[in-house]
């Protein structure tokens, strides 16, 4: 099969790859579109020892089964391999399981690529109407529909008086967002430094877009972190209002940006959250067959021969789109 291949930093392969052998429990699904999340870029740019190359990345997929009584049915991909017996997985937090695996991440091949091995407990059926590129935003926006009902908990106002920001415009935020207004919150912002990208994200959905925190004072009920790095935590450790919350996604770098003392004197919440529960990604995916998360087209879908390219253009900011779908 074709495949996408990170080789090295920076560098990638489109070539002959050896097709997966379907485990016990598992059905080949042949791929028709992936994502490139942000965890692909990590490991694209060295920086994920998780991900070693030479490797198979993405797992953010959509496609139909070609192995098994299911086949022909077309499916959207929980990536999240579990072992559905730990004290995690009995109590529904499968994403919390110790021996949890992800395709993209050793031993499990991702899906840039023609094929894809999954367990059948793992595949969502998509109803015929709803394209592969959307259902293939479950994943990501199944991170943020699982950190906003996390937050639910603490909120003191109800989520219809709650004034909500969310920092970074890539597909976790803007995913974010379109949760936020799915559950009726009272008022979403979005921070969006890149020019091209703002103007894309401000008519994505019901919510305002900045360019900057500047001016903006600490008045934000729940502040969703999308991004991930030190600076991005210090606007959300300031901009959380006394008694609010921070919900951080965000995995771009692990320390620094939070201030301890501000957030202990003002008693802000802070809830880190890892992907999602699997009744969270069956939520979402039907949220997207429902048609409750708008029309979904703001990706950009490119052949995956021209991956390559593709990550050299969000790498150099050069991708206005809030995602961009790769198709073998």
């Amino acid at each position: 099969m074709k495949a996408l291949v990170y080789t090295g930093t920076e560098q990638m392969a489109f070539r002959d790859e050896a097709e997966p052998a379907p485990r016990e429990g598992e059905v080949l699904v042949r791929i028709v579109s992936s994502g490139i999340c942000g965890s692909d870029m990590h490991a694209f740019l060295g920086h994920d020892e998780r991900r070693p190359a030479p490797l198979i990345l993405g797992h953010e997929a959509a496609g139909t089964i070609v192995s098994g009584p299911r086949s022909g049915e077309r499916v959207v991909i929980n990536p999240l391999v579990t072992c559905g017996e730990c004290e995690a997985c009995r109590s529904g937090r499968n994403n919390l399981c110790p021996t949890r695996q992800i395709i993209s991440m050793p031993p499990r091949p991702g899906a840039f690529a023609e094929y894809v091995s999954m367990p059948e407990k793992n595949l969502v059926t998509v109803p015929e109407g709803v394209a592969f590129d959307k259902a293939a935003l479950a994943e990501p926006i199944a991170c943020g529909w699982h950190a906003v009902r996390l937050a639910g908990k603490v909120l003191h106002p109800t989520m219809q008086e709650a004034r909500c920001l969310v920092i970074g415009g890539g597909a976790i935020g803007v995913g974010a967002a379109l949760v936020l207004a799915a559950h009726n919150a009272g008022h979403i912002t979005v921070l969006e430094p890149n020019d091209a990208r703002r103007k894309v994200v401000a008519g994505i959905g019901p919510f305002e877009v900045l360019s900057s925190d500047e001016g903006l004072p600490a008045s934000f009920d729940m502040v969703v972190e999308a991004v991930g790095y030190a600076p991005t935590r210090k606007i959300a450790s300031r901009l959380a209002r006394p008694g609010g919350g921070i919900v951080h996604i965000g995995l771009g770098e692990a320390e620094g940006g939070l201030d301890i003392r501000r957030m202990t004197l003002q008693e802000v919440t802070f809830i880190g959250t890892y992907t999602y529960t699997p009744a969270d990604f069956h939520d979402t995916a039907q949220a997207i067959f429902d048609g409750r998360l708008g029309a979904l087209d703001w990706m950009d879908v490119r052949p995956l021969s021209d991956g390559l390219q593709a990550f050299r253009d969000i790498r150099s900011g050069q991708a206005a789109a809030p995602k961009i779908i790769l198709r073998p």
